[in-house]
């Protein structure tokens, strides 16, 4: 089996990497093979190209691979921010319908009538973006700045990280606190380098609304009777 799981950056790619090592390599002993793959080779500012991408190019790329491969799965996983990109979502819920419905429409379009393909295509989000699980990350951010454990982060925020807003993303919040400590947040290198040190089930506890839900999707994976 594979699991194609399209995020929107390179540095979300190597950020899923690099938390969910242990859950891939273990996955992949089972003959589960998961490859993340950026939307856009690069990170665009704010992630607005890429997660157009994301949410209008990859349904329908989504469709050609399903088709070709019957034990294949493709997952989407955007930015829940910034809102409204690509057509009207403030929330996950808008956001999975919206591109449901995308791949929908594609079906139609080519006459596809096997709606079984739908069934191996999953929609999850960041919320708001990848920066609340390096928010989630506490003791691995506070050792990214240099800080001791029994420092405060002269930054606050919302608690649950999955409960800040369109306002104030995670990812801002991340920069300022970055140049709090007069360093620059490098987004490829920083959130792989802070989710790396991080137990990824302790992360989806922490954000419990939408990555622990992807987490158990790919904890929950296993092979068809027929390939056992």
């Amino acid at each position: 089996m594979k699991v194609i799981v399209y995020v929107e950056g390179k540095s979300d790619k190597l950020a899923m990497e690099s938390l969910l090592k242990d859950l891939i390599d273990n996955q992949e002993i089972q003959g589960i093979k998961i490859e993340f793959f950026a939307a856009k080779g690069s990170d665009n500012q704010r992630g607005g190209n890429a997660k157009k991408e994301l949410l209008e190019v990859i349904p329908k790329k989504a469709i050609s691979i399903l088709q070709n491969d019957c034990q294949a799965i493709v997952v989407v996983i955007p930015d829940l921010y910034p809102k409204n990109i690509g057509f009207p979502h403030t929330t996950y819920d808008e956001l999975k319908e919206g591109i449901i419905n995308q791949f929908e429409q594609e079906l139609t379009k080519k006459a596809i009538e096997d709606h079984r393909l739908k069934q191996r295509f999953k929609v999850f989000c960041y919320k708001h973006d990848l920066e609340a699980l390096v928010l989630a990350s506490e003791n691995q951010l506070r050792n990214r700045l240099g800080l001791k454990k029994e420092q405060n982060f002269l930054i606050s925020w919302t608690i649950p990280v999955e409960e800040q807003n369109h306002d104030q993303p995670p990812s801002r919040i991340v920069e300022r606190l970055f140049k709090a400590y007069n360093k620059t947040y490098q987004k490829t290198v920083d959130s792989a380098l802070i989710l790396g040190q991080a137990n990824y089930q302790d992360i989806a506890e922490r954000c419990p609304q939408c990555f622990k839900p992807f987490v158990e999707f790919l904890e929950n994976l296993s092979l068809p009777q027929e390939d056992l």
